[in-house]
């Protein structure tokens, strides 16, 4: 690693109009790593800082929820002194319409110079007013087809958008679409031919993803107990290693080496430094 960590860090223009996708949920195997949710933030917020420094843009996808990660991003934006706009925060359609008219506007105001906030509607595209066929007070949808479908649109809509992305941790279980959402993102920025960085020291769908496309075998992790595998997981892992198998895993400016110590590490300034070598060659020449 010593080699990554000497290299320059990437020019203020390196990443001009390089749009980043960052794909964080949380990981249940942080405690089984000697880890905590602040070493995941700290992480988050260091890959962050290397677009934001390089002057790329980031696509984020989630919800507001104080809790959430939302609100780690908007903090680094401001540390930064980013001022045009350079988050864009994507709500799913069941995110946003569990929503109230005034808690979306208080949202864009808390955004204000750094970041711009969108709606997307079922098939994944921006709604010029998500408020339209409803009244101001949440309505949020119970119909779980419709859920997963809008999740998998949205997806893939921002796997076009998105120049890469990166994945860091992610649920196995719990989750709403077809299948834990990490994993299904994996499956649209491969299909769509974009570079793809996985963080997966931190365990979570991250690690399984980057076992099954064959980045890294995770042997260093601790073993898990055997037990009833979830289906839409085993679905989408299949389908990662059929990609694999028909090598349709695009470059991402990382060698073989360095895409393992991506995928082993924890250290936050690690992970940052290796993704903006990738970035920085893919993107700039660097």
């Amino acid at each position: 690693m010593s080699e990554t960590q000497a290299l320059p860090i990437l020019p203020p223009d390196a990443l001009d109009d390089v749009v980043v996708g960052i794909s964080v949920s949380e990981s249940d195997d942080l405690s089984r790593l000697g880890l905590i949710e602040t070493h995941f933030r700290l992480a988050l917020g260091e890959v962050a800082r290397c677009v934001l420094v390089g002057g790329g843009r980031i696509s984020y996808a989630g919800h507001i929820a104080q809790s959430g990660y939302t609100p780690y991003l908007l903090k680094e934006l401001q540390r930064y002194h980013r001022r045009d706009r350079p988050l864009v925060l994507s709500l799913p359609w069941p995110v946003h319409r569990a929503l109230s008219r005034s808690e979306l506007e208080s949202q864009r105001t808390e955004m204000g110079l750094f970041g711009g906030l969108e709606c997307l509607d079922e098939a994944g595209a921006a709604m010029s007013d998500p408020f339209v066929g409803r009244g101001d007070a949440p309505a949020p949808s119970s119909d779980g087809t419709a859920i997963a479908t809008s999740l998998s649109a949205m997806r893939r809509a921002l796997a076009q958008r998105c120049d890469a992305r990166v994945l860091l941790g992610g649920r196995r279980t719990g989750y709403q679409g077809a299948m834990p959402g990490i994993v299904e993102e994996a499956i649209v920025v491969l299909e769509a031919g974009k570079p793809l960085y996985l963080a997966s020291g931190f365990g979570g769908a991250t690690l399984d993803v980057a076992k099954a496309i064959g980045v890294d075998d995770g042997a260093w992790f601790p073993p898990i107990q055997s037990g009833a595998g979830d289906l839409g997981l085993s679905e989408g892992l299949a389908r990662l290693q059929a990609l694999r198998a028909s090598n349709a895993i695009p470059p991402n400016g990382l060698t073989e080496e360095e895409c393992r110590m991506l995928a082993a590490t924890h250290r936050p300034s690690e992970i940052a430094a290796l993704v903006s070598v990738g970035l920085g060659r893919l993107f700039a020449g660097v």
